[in-house]
This record gives structure tokens, C-alpha cells and sequence, in this order.
């Protein structure tokens, strides 16, 4: 039996210590000194973003609806902006916005400008989803669902811009989609999610067009069925789900909030440089078959 080889480290031939290994051995991935906004970063899965984010490096401030949860010790944003302070040498910040409102949004970015003197990134991925039979949206769920999903996403995108262009730097925005802007859901009644979903990727293909002069990049990240807490809900309603869909993709499973850490660093970060106006979809197969 031929034995199995071994790793043996090597030593300089003169004797010389090794100089050390950087920080980074993807210097690409590295997000060190940047700057980057997330929408719906109070909970779900933009808190986990933020939290892969700052762990690259990066100072991160999140914007949402939500009631402030910086001031409840034992929540979710609590524990990571504790983390980000004593353990990451970061600092995540929370805002109160309401994203379909243009002067909030200009406002906050203003403020982040000038704390920072900066922005490098932003991370939009705040959104809802309403189930129901087309015939039976009323003319007030069709509004909100665009309001929030296409109207609060471009409002952030282009909030973003602004600072990035006046800052005269180069930047990367990254506009969480979903596989339902690129197929139909079998058994779910979301036309206006749907539609909302396709809205926002041609929305980023049509801002990369425009703002490349700028050097500022746009690409969509598009997740398949995930364990947030809007799945789990629907599972409350719709019991039979929660067998049904795993089967539905290629991997014969959902995906965790976690596993979408990677895509947004790479998105956000210089690891992709000359990617914009795409969108970068991680369904487990599903839209494949």
C-alpha cells in the first residue's frame, strides 16, 4: 500500500524566517476601511449579510422599518453589532427608515456620508411577499407590494448612487432579487411578488448602464426557497410546503440565510470587478431542470 503523503513545511534555503501569511489570501474578498448600507437589515437574512460583511472588513449600516432592535440586548442585531464592536474592530449602526419614503432615504445616506466620509457598497434587501389569487388582489396589495419591492429598492439604489458619485469613488450595489423573478412557483399564488422580482433585476441591468460611467456596479442576487422567517410563515398556512418544495430542487432541500454569505461579499467586494448589470441566481438547481 503506497502511504499516504504528508504536507512538510519548507524552509527558506538560506535559513530566513517565512514572512508571515497575509490576512488575506484573497485580497479581492477583502472589504477592510469600506463603507456599506443594507435595507432590511434589522433581521433575517440582510442581518446576516451585514454580519458576513463586517466580518470581511467592513463598517456596515442598516436601514428598516423595523422598531429599533439596537436598544433590546437580546436580539439578533444586538448580538452581531456586540460582536462587530469587541471582536471585529467594526461598528454596526441601525436606522429606522421607511425605504419608500425618498426624503428618509436621502436623509440617512446623507448622515452615513458624513459620519463616514464614504461609500463603497450598498446591499438591498428589503421586501414582502403576499399570496393570492390574481382575480382577488385589491388595488391596495398591488400598490404596497410595488411600493416596497421595486419603488423602495430603486429609491436605496439610487440613494447610494448619489454619495458614491459626489464621493467621485467606484461602488458596488447589490439588489436581492429571488428565483421568482426568473420562473412562475409551482403551486403559489404571487404574481405581484413575481412581477416585483423581475421588476428589480431589469431594474439593476438598466441601472449598471447607466452608472458604469461612473464606475459604480449594479447586479441582482437571486435566492431560492430559504429559511427566513417569511418562508417559515407560509408554512403556517400552507403545511404541505414544507415537504413539497425541497423536492422541487436538484439538492432536495432549502437553503439557509447563511449560505448566501459568500455570493453578497463577492458581489459587493473587488473579487467582482467586472461583473455588473447580472444576476447571479443560487436556487439549488430548481430553475435548472
Amino acid at each position: 500500500m503506497t502511504p499516504a503523503l504528508q504536507s512538510v513545511p519548507v524552509q527558506p534555503a538560506n535559513g530566513a524566517a517565512r514572512p508571515a501569511a497575509p490576512s488575506h489570501l484573497l485580497p479581492e474578498f477583502s472589504m477592510k476601511d469600506k463603507v456599506v448600507v443594507v435595507s432590511g437589515g434589522g433581521r433575517g437574512l440582510g442581518l446576516v449579510q451585514a454580519e458576513a460583511l463586517i466580518e470581511a472588513g467592513a463598517v456596515v449600516h442598516c436601514i428598516d422599518i423595523l422598531p429599533d432592535p439596537s436598544l433590546d440586548p437580546t436580539s439578533e442585531f444586538a448580538v452581531v453589532a456586540a460582536r462587530a464592536k469587541k471582536e471585529l474592530n467594526s461598528h454596526l449602526t441601525y436606522h429606522r427608515v421607511d425605504v419608500t419614503e425618498e426624503p428618509q432615504v436621502t436623509e440617512v445616506f446623507e448622515k452615513v456620508a458624513e459620519k463616514e466620509g464614504r461609500l463603497d457598497g450598498c446591499l438591498v434587501a428589503a421586501g414582502i411577499n403576499y399570496e393570492s389569487p390574481a382575480l382577488e388582489y385589491s388595488p391596495e396589495q398591488v400598490d404596497r407590494m410595488l411600493r416596497i419591492n421595486v419603488k423602495g429598492a430603486f429609491l436605496t439604489a439610487q440613494g447610494a448612487a448619489r454619495i458614491m458619485v459626489r464621493f467621485g469613488t467606484p461602488g458596488s450595489i447589490c439588489l436581492i432579487a429571488s428565483m421568482s423573478g426568473t420562473i412562475a412557483n409551482r403551486g403559489m399564488f404571487a404574481s405581484l411578488y413575481n412581477t416585483s422580482k423581475a421588476g428589480v433585476m431589469q431594474m439593476a441591468r438598466s441601472l449598471a448602464a447607466e452608472w458604469g460611467v461612473h464606475g459604480i456596479r449594479v447586479n441582482t442576487l437571486s435566492p431560492g426557497y430559504c429559511t427566513t422567517q417569511m418562508l417559515l410563515n407560509l408554512f403556517e398556512q400552507y403545511p404541505e410546503r414544507k415537504a413539497q418544495w425541497p423536492s422541487e430542487n436538484m439538492l432536495q432541500r432549502f437553503s439557509e440565510p447563511k449560505e448566501y454569505r459568500g455570493a453578497a461579499l463577492f458581489l459587493l467586494s473587488d473579487a467582482s470587478s467586472f461583473m455588473t448589470g447580472s444576476d447571479l441566481r443560487i436556487d439549488g438547481g430548481h430553475s435548472a431542470w
